[in-house]
């Protein structure tokens, strides 16, 4: 590692930046501000990195399906594709990886993308998540600099665990996550046996305008199967596009895939108070506080018939809610609620949601005008508003805002800690609480495989340092596995039994290891 003091980051003007953390907010718990220009710059730079591909996510496959609702759900949402049982929905699903290009192989050590789009009468529902219930951090200014740590180097061009270490082991919060990617969770057998989830915590509104804070939950009910390390890493030379073929052929014979939803609720007023802070991306709700509540099905049961036109030309984006569903102070949610529509009018062009498999099934009025292959147009209707010629108007007593209450100054800082908030508990209570003995020795086989290639020993110091923090145990068997410990032989070390039961326990953090 250079002695060398770094340079001060810059905007791209050269103008100092303040802050490589944190997003600039209205208080430490408000939301993010439009002028975070140099957040803005960074999320708008992103996005314009690759042509044509998508910058992340861009291996993947998709099917067209159905939502059907199993249970009322009218005391929390105002949704109107959610107000009565049996009702369905039209749904597209992309799943895909993250780090790899178009023509990686799809069943590599990643997580998984479980994008889904609701075409509803009220316009499309998208929902961005992943096939973990958290992520890697919690403020968008760090996702770009995540990502450049998981990606190709400028020098060699090829990936380097040494980045990844570092990034992760500079930002302790992604700890939970890193449990879970180095897991068998991190290399599924199929897209159809994982499960998907929201990630991010949204608002439900109901009729009467009482808020809820609402997580979902997809569950596979094909179960969960997994791969290991070797076996993924064995199947990435027989068939780099294993995870695609499987969903199509299993579409085309008729064995549609299906997932359980499942929502977690939790009160308005509560969330000032939980234990854990609801909006932090990076943790989840430990079920045993809200458990899980089914309310529907989704079914996929039609492949596309042309894979460019509907998997390469789709798009998903946070920011399109339907009335009755709204976001939350989660930071990394509403930095997406810019960030997913600004790629798409860059990759695909700005009349994208023109396109057939991104376009509403009710009727848009919009005031857009012009732009790159628009093709539905308002003919010789008003093109500005407000007008005195019978244009469209909007109704704000009918469609309000989700919105919560804030104050405080302009700050550039951390959010709230909650009585319980650190950056290990839940992580050690899945590896203690939650995850089979297989699991976790599986989990320190590929910890030790990758933490103990090509980092250097600063690096996996101070990564082991974490790991210990999350649990002794783990991290004593990480340290002897990488020859940390004094040993110097680099092997995976006997389980001498049970784990050390220490650290902050957080009883149901989550999802058992194998349900």
């Amino acid at each position: 590692m250079s002695d060398v003091k770094p340079s001060h980051t810059t905007t791209d003007a050269g103008i100092p930046a303040q802050s490589d953390e944190h997003s600039l907010t209205a208080g430490p718990d408000g939301p993010i501000l439009l002028q975070d220009h140099y957040l803005v710059q960074k999320m708008a730079q992103f996005n314009r990195e690759r042509v044509p591909e998508r910058v992340v996510h861009a291996k993947g496959g998709a099917a067209h399906g159905f939502f059907e609702v199993t249970e009322d759900v009218t005391q929390w949402t105002s949704a109107a594709f959610l107000s009565e049982v049996g009702r369905r929905t039209d749904t597209f699903l992309r799943f895909s990886t993250v780090a790899g290009e178009l023509g990686s192989a799809d069943t590599v050590r990643d997580p998984r993308g479980f994008a889904l789009k609701f075409y509803t009468e009220q316009g499309n529902y998208d929902l961005v998540g992943n096939n973990t219930p958290i992520f890697f951090i919690k403020d968008p200014s760090k996702f770009s600099d995540f990502i450049h740590s998981q990606k190709r180097m400028p020098d060699t061009n090829t990936r380097s665990n040494n980045a990844q270490w570092d990034f992760w082991s500079l930002s302790p919060e992604s700890y939970q996550q890193v449990e879970f990617l180095m897991s068998d969770r991190g290399t599924p057998r199929t897209w159809r046996h994982m499960n998907g989830y929201g990630s991010h915590t949204f608002m439900w509104i109901n009729a009467g305008g009482e808020r809820f804070w609402v997580k979902y939950h997809f569950k596979t009910v094909q179960g969960i199967e997994t791969f290991t390390d070797g076996e993924a890493k064995a199947m990435v030379g027989e068939d780099p596009d294993y995870h695609l073929r499987d969903l199509f052929e299993a579409i085309a014979r008729g064995d549609a895939p299906e997932w359980r939803l499942e929502v977690q609720i939790m009160p308005f007023d509560e969330a000032k108070d939980y234990r854990f802070n609801p909006f932090d991306l990076t943790k989840v709700w430990p079920h045993g506080d809200y458990p899980p509540i089914t309310i529907g099905r989704l079914v996929l049961d039609r492949n596309p018939e042309n894979y460019f036109a509907e998997v390469e030309q789709a798009s998903f984006e946070p920011a399109n809610m339907v009335p009755g569903i709204g976001p939350s102070p989660d930071r990394m949610l509403l930095g997406r609620l810019f960030s997913y529509p600004d790629t798409h009018r860059y990759r695909i062009g700005p009349n994208y949601l023109q396109l057939p498999i991104n376009r509403p099934k009710n009727e848009v009025h919009s005031y857009n005008k012009d732009g790159a292959m628009r093709y539905q147009h308002a003919g010789s209707q008003p093109v500005y508003a407000p007008n005195s010629f019978g244009g469209p108007k909007a109704d704000p007593e009918r469609y309000s805002e989700a919105s919560w209450a804030t104050d405080g100054d302009i700050v550039r800082t951390a959010q709230s800690l909650h009585a319980e908030d650190d950056d290990y508990g839940q992580a050690g209570t899945l590896y203690r609480e939650v995850m089979s003995q297989t699991d976790r020795d599986h989990l320190l086989e590929n910890i030790v495989g990758h933490l103990g290639t090509d980092v250097t020993r600063e690096i996996q110091e101070r990564a082991v340092g974490h790991w210990r923090s999350v649990d002794a145990d783990l991290g004593a068997r990480i340290a002897a596995g990488i020859g940390l410990d004094g040993s110097g032989n680099g092997s995976v070390p006997e389980h001498p039994g049970q784990p050390a039961e220490q650290g902050a326990g957080v009883a149901g953090a989550a999802e058992p290891a194998r349900g």
